[in-house]
């Protein structure tokens, strides 16, 4: 069955918070180049857990188009941790509320059609 416009919807959210983080690995690769780090080790081991973290977000992003439940499960907690990331950037030392808006925007979108999706996917199997 070809998926509905939520599920697609849902994943070119997904999509795009894998695109937005593959930028940040890249930013993170400059940075180390540039000698803007002061732990090596520990920037090596950030860009590799954030290139992780981009592939696992295509994947629930793939898997959301081919109406998959793991990548619908996966995708909201993926949701829930972006949400967490911007609560910690608009509070804190450095707390700036621009950021955290921009952060928190496609985490709330995501979570809400991710959401509406499962709910879809539940009826038309009759759970719902």
């Amino acid at each position: 069955m070809a998926p509905t416009a939520i599920e697609r919807l849902a994943g070119a959210v997904l999509a795009a918070e894998a695109v937005a983080l593959l930028a940040v690995v890249g930013w993170e690769i400059v940075a180390l180049v540039g000698g803007d780090t002061i732990d090596v080790p520990s920037s090596v081991a950030l860009i590799v857990l954030t290139a992780i973290g981009a592939v696992a977000l295509a994947a629930f992003a793939v898997s959301v188009w081919r109406r998959v439940s793991w990548g619908r499960s996966g995708g909201i907690v993926a949701q829930l941790l972006i949400l967490a990331v911007a609560l910690g950037a608009a509070t804190g030392q450095y707390a700036d509320a621009g950021t955290a808006v921009l952060i928190a925007v496609p985490g709330v979108v995501g979570f809400v059609l991710l959401v509406a999706a499962t709910r879809r996917a539940a009826r038309g199997r009759g759970d719902a």
